[in-house]
């Protein structure tokens, strides 16, 4: 390393947020960024460790020591190729992983780690604006024919390595534009979308070929898909969100989460949205269901467009600050009370809440029945949970459940093509990612259940591995 010591005397420093009068009144990412000197500075903060748990920590096994010291060595380009080498977008996942490397940083012992994932956004973006990303297109193709359905981080992870091998890639997408959850799911202050579509432009350049508005098992038979490619890939995530079937579920203004952002990213980039799927809280009082990322991006929204009031809950208690949690390190995943730029602009957070039931008049919603709940542990070490009986009545005029998900869409091609499935409904596979269909294989959150950006990733690349192989056969 450049500076082994620098972490002694060298502070973290984040770029933090714009400024929440001014952030709130658009859709453009809330991030700021540091200048290219304190940038370096923050690379060199890197201890280059003899066993790197940040790499441990990393689904991806990004090789962080490795690029820190490019980094603050100046060497974009160098440190853009490192990233690349184990990461297909560094673009997306330096925006929206929740940096478990980060976690297992040895200097997260001292509450502060080397700002990983920050230093990994601003290595793509000089390698962008400095001409270093250019396409890279095959000089051979093998003849191969490779169909991908669905154009999430794990399809796009897929058709990447894939068309670098040589194969000829397809990927359908049955939404107007490419990029799943990156495109329709994370909000646009999270993820601007002109960085999905940098990439993709990218990504056809260099070959691949992207049919959107067309779903399999509608537009295309999963049949004629089957005899016109040498290997497909079902990369669909994990879509069917967790309901919460109590009474007044049926009431206008109770909605699932991803319907709610699905639509203001849509309208963002001037989608057409039917009338009757308009949602907008600009006046209303809204209740946020789950106390996950997804459930962030619906304060986001909501504040955005101009919420009376927001009320997020979670039946779980309140978790500790990330602080105050004892022998955290190196643990990737720590349960600690995450405190988002969402959170920072308004609204009131509440832990150990059920949901009874919900309150109408004349089919639209008007209030929410909520009940105190303990936990504690039966005899057996289990935690259990137990109304305290407090009940309490929340006027609101909006609901979003952001409950996580379950698994993919069984109807459709899944049915069509009688692809089995695991005992939680997920895609069931062999060792290789192959379904029980000949030349068909899985990748993702259809296969491994509702994850993260990076691992779906992780999941494409592995997958691709895979598939390749059974190509060159």
């Amino acid at each position: 390393m450049g500076n082994p010591k620098a972490f002694l005397t060298v502070h973290r420093k984040e770029a933090g947020y714009r400024p929440k009068h001014e952030r709130i009144l658009d859709y453009g990412e809330v991030e700021q960024t540091l200048n290219a000197e304190d940038r370096l500075l923050q690379a060199s903060r890197c201890m280059d460790c003899g066993v790197p748990f940040c790499q441990y920590g990393c689904p991806l096994g990004n090789k962080m020591p490795e690029w820190q010291d490019y980094i603050y060595k100046g060497n974009w380009k160098k440190a853009m190729l490192s990233l690349q080498s184990t990461n297909d977008f560094p673009e997306f996942t330096g925006r929206v992983c929740p940096a478990p490397c980060e976690k297992t940083c040895v200097l997260s012992i001292h509450d502060s780690p080397v700002t990983i994932r920050e230093n990994e956004a601003a290595v793509m973006e000089q390698a962008y604006s400095e001409g270093y990303m250019k396409p890279k297109i095959p000089q051979f193709r093998t003849g191969k024919k490779v169909a991908v359905i669905g154009s999430g981080p794990s399809g796009l992870a897929v058709a990447n390595r894939l068309n670098q091998k040589g194969h000829e890639v397809t990927v359908y997408e049955k939404e107007h534009s490419i990029g799943g959850l990156l495109r329709y799911g994370i909000p646009d202050f999270k993820l601007n979308k002109n960085i999905v579509e940098r990439r993709v432009n990218l990504m056809r350049e260099e070959g691949i070929e992207f049919i959107t508005n067309t779903e399999i098992g509608k537009e295309i038979k999963a049949k004629e898909l089957h005899k016109k490619y040498d290997a497909i890939c079902i990369a669909i995530g994990s879509q069917v969100p967790r309901d919460l079937p109590i009474e007044g579920r049926d009431l206008q203004g109770v909605y699932y989460a991803m319907e709610y952002l699905t639509v203001q990213n849509k309208l963002n980039a001037g989608e057409p949205v039917s009338e009757e799927k308009l949602i907008n809280a600009k006046g209303k009082n809204v209740l946020v269901i789950g106390g996950g990322d997804t459930g962030s991006d619906c304060i986001g929204t909501a504040n955005r467009q101009g919420a009376a009031s927001i009320t997020q809950i979670e039946i779980l208690p309140k978790p500790k600050e990330l602080k105050d949690i004892e022998n955290r390190w190196p643990v990737p995943f720590p349960v600690y009370l995450k405190t988002s730029s969402s959170h920072l602009e308004g609204g009131e957070r509440r832990w150990a809440l059920n949901t009874k039931r919900f309150i109408g008049e004349n089919g639209k919603l008007t209030a929410v029945e909520l009940v105190e709940i303990e936990w504690g542990k039966d005899e057996s070490g289990k935690f259990i949970m137990k109304e305290t009986g407090k009940v309490e009545i929340l006027k609101v005029d909006l609901v979003f459940l952001a409950l996580g998900f379950i698994h993919p869409i069984q109807e459709g091609f899944l049915e069509e093509m009688e692809i089995v499935m695991n005992e939680r409904k997920n895609i069931h596979t062999d060792e290789v990612r192959k379904t029980n269909i000949d030349k068909v294989f899985a990748a993702g959150d259809c296969v491994s259940g509702q994850s993260l950006v990076v691992s779906c990733i992780a999941s494409g690349r592995k997958t691709a591995e895979h598939i390749d192989a059974f190509l060159k056969k």
